[in-house]
């Protein structure tokens, strides 16, 4: 008996040392590199980069964002992905910049007037009427040491700018009865984004603002809660804005670049190659949407019109009656806490003659 437990622990270790042997790294012959199987980043360490934001994936921002999505997933090492969350799906712009100044790894898209209700006050032109006559006097501004100076202090207040190319395009009227000029204003209560920048910018063009979030903005019109919206064509159609109010004025009130932003928490969390990758390929999926913008303005036109919209181009003698309408917004910045000669130093900025 002890002879036949013998032989079978004998034959027990024999199988045990073949199977560690098999399990050896073989050594390495001088001069060669092994094949090598590419290591798989552990889904632990990915960072995910939550992007929410107000409009359709069916818009031109939405499928530049998919862009973008996908440059991070080319370029990049595996270590960092986009999620997109579109139609506000974590919320509104405010609950998202404040979830950024907690640290959180969430982005989405503002501009000048949100951040100026977040401590940086001059930012809040960039939202002002007709303040562009070119979209080149646009990206001039934010080539500028005025525009870097701004961004830096928005660093200071906990947000950081990822990128600041991307066209949102011209903000137009949309109302429930005809509106031909400033004067037809009056009396309407259009949907402006909750901030105050935008809300006195439209004030000072004659109607009545009132801050909404996007996606209540539809059954607002379909109430008469409000009897008008302003948005680029976009925007306006992806909403389906057309089915319940069916004036559109051109009228290019605002010409609307946005920004990417984050917290500085959470970008400073980021490697130099995240932040690297994150910034590079935001840029190249900016010019990506801005040709989209671009070609789709004649086709939501058409789209408006089949749809039984009454479109109302401006001539040059209404433009200039509205941004004389709106030139009051500009003497409002001591309420707004603007620095002296903001108007000037901007417009100088830009180019302006």
């Amino acid at each position: 008996m002890k002879k036949i437990l013998s032989i079978v622990l004998a034959s027990m270790l024999a199988i045990s040392i073949t199977a560690c042997g098999t399990n050896e790294t073989p050594e390495e012959t001088p001069g060669e590199t092994p094949a090598e199987t590419p290591a798989e980043t552990p889904s632990g360490d990915v960072v995910e980069v939550q992007i929410g934001f107000e409009n359709s994936m069916s818009e031109p921002i939405g499928q530049a964002l998919e862009k973008w999505q996908q440059l991070v997933d080319e370029q990049g090492d595996g270590t960092m992905k986009i999620v997109l969350y579109p139609d506000s799906q974590l919320g509104s712009k405010n609950e998202l910049i404040d979830s950024m100044l907690l640290g959180e790894p969430v982005m989405t898209l503002a501009d000048g007037a949100f951040y100026a209700d977040y401590g940086v006050k001059d930012f809040g032109i960039l939202f002002g009427p007709f303040l562009f006559d070119t979209w080149d006097q646009a990206w001039t501004l934010t080539e500028s040491d005025w525009y870097q100076e701004q961004s830096g202090l928005l660093e200071e207040k906990g947000l950081k700018l990822i990128t600041s190319n991307w066209k949102y395009g011209d903000r137009h009227t949309m109302t429930t009865t005809p509106v031909n000029g400033p004067d037809d204003l009056k009396g309407l209560k259009v949907r402006v984004p909750s901030n105050q920048i935008q809300t006195e910018g439209f004030n000072a063009m004659g109607a009545t603002a009132v801050g909404l979030p996007l996606g209540d903005t539809y059954e607002a019109l379909t109430t008469g809660t409000i009897t008008g919206v302003e948005n680029p064509l976009a925007t306006l159609y992806g909403r389906k804005f057309q089915e319940v109010a069916k004036y559109l004025i051109l009228d290019a009130h605002v010409k609307n670049f946005t920004t990417w932003v984050t917290g500085t928490m959470f970008f400073d969390s980021l490697t130099p190659e995240q932040q690297k990758l994150l910034v590079e390929t935001g840029e190249e999926a900016g010019f990506h949407n801005n040709d989209l913008v671009d070609a789709a303005e004649a086709d939501y036109l058409q789209k408006f019109k089949d749809e039984g919209v009454t479109v109302t181009e401006v001539d040059e003698a209404t433009q200039k009656a509205f941004k004389e309408a709106a030139m009051s917004f500009y003497d409002l910045g001591d309420t707004f806490g603007w620095s002296d000669g903001l108007y000037e130093t901007v417009r100088e900025a830009m180019g302006a003659e």
